[in-house]
């Protein structure tokens, strides 16, 4: 089985990168193609996977390119979401990152980003920071709970910085802080998890985090305002223990099942249930869902 990856490698951090790795950690033949060039892409592949990078989204493959499915991303954006679902019904199957949007496109499936194993895994180092945030600052209102963390929080590293340092930085933090814009469940997550951190994060006003089996106060820790923000922040930073342990649970279990290799085997497998293709022998697993989705 090869496959073809498109998507425009303008950014070094856009999530095909990520597709790209996890298919040649599981030994699948793939090869990158620039939205550009879709004409010259040639009609022999197992499977198109057109992997959204904040596109032309009026840009179509080839009618000859088949069987063709695409990966949704920028769902949460307003601008994005009507070319989105005003292309999706030219694949043969779409999956969204975010799992309001994969209920609202007829036929979609809820793919949630991830963590890569090779970028984000680096858990066991000696905190540097008392919390760490990478992004921008974004609008309201995180940009006020960074500028507030960084009044409060003098050891903090709070910035951007380049993707292959994500996991070196937040594992020398001892909480990773997060505001996820429009209620999705962004990448940040994934990459807070992974290097053994604390994450920190709004509650969601639906159940996503624990459809992902990440449950509150043993996974992660929630907070649903600015109060409760800072006092949960202070809280930990004073219990090292009890931070530990709900650190170490949160970065097993997005190990065991929300790295990038998770989500290739998956769409794999759902792609060979739904399309008929077939699917390579490394994708053939037991637990190639990870974690089930239930209602979906």
């Amino acid at each position: 089985m090869r496959l073809a990856l498109i998507f425009d490698k303008q950014r070094p951090d856009t999530t095909g990168g990520y597709f790209e790795r996890a298919c040649r950690r599981l030994g699948l033949a793939c090869d990158h193609w620039q939205l550009c060039d879709a004409e010259r892409i040639p009609a022999d592949y197992a499977l198109y996977l057109r992997i959204d990078h904040g596109d032309d989204y009026a840009v179509r493959l080839p009618a000859r390119l088949r069987p063709a499915v695409f990966y949704a991303i920028d769902t949460h954006l307003a601008h994005s979401w009507r070319k989105i679902r005003a292309a999706a019904g030219w694949y043969d199957l779409v999956f969204c990152a975010q799992r309001a949007a994969a209920r609202r496109l007829p036929g979609a499936e809820w793919l949630p980003l991830a963590s890569d194993e090779d970028l984000h895994s680096t858990a066991g180092r000696a905190p540097e920071w008392d919390v760490a945030f990478i992004g921008t600052d974004g609008g309201v209102p995180r940009k006020f709970y960074l500028q507030v963390l960084r009044e409060r929080y003098p050891k903090h590293y709070i910035g951007a910085a380049e993707h292959t340092a994500l996991g070196s930085i937040y594992s020398r933090a001892r909480i990773g802080f997060n505001y996820a814009i429009a209620n999705d469940v962004n990448m940040r997550v994934f990459e807070v998890l992974a290097a053994g951190t604390l994450l920190v994060t709004n509650a969601l006003p639906h159940d996503d985090l624990e459809a992902l089996g990440l449950q509150d106060g043993r996974h992660l820790a929630l907070y649903r305002s600015p109060q409760e923000l800072f006092a949960t922040i202070d809280r930990f930073l004073a219990q090292e223990d009890a931070r530990r342990v709900i650190a170490q649970a949160g970065c097993e279990l997005v190990r065991a099942h929300h790295t990038y290799t998770h989500r290739v085997r998956h769409l794999l497998a759902r792609v060979s249930e739904r399309l008929g293709v077939a699917v390579h022998d490394a994708v053939r697993s037991p637990s190639v869902a990870g974690v089930r989705h239930k209602g979906d």
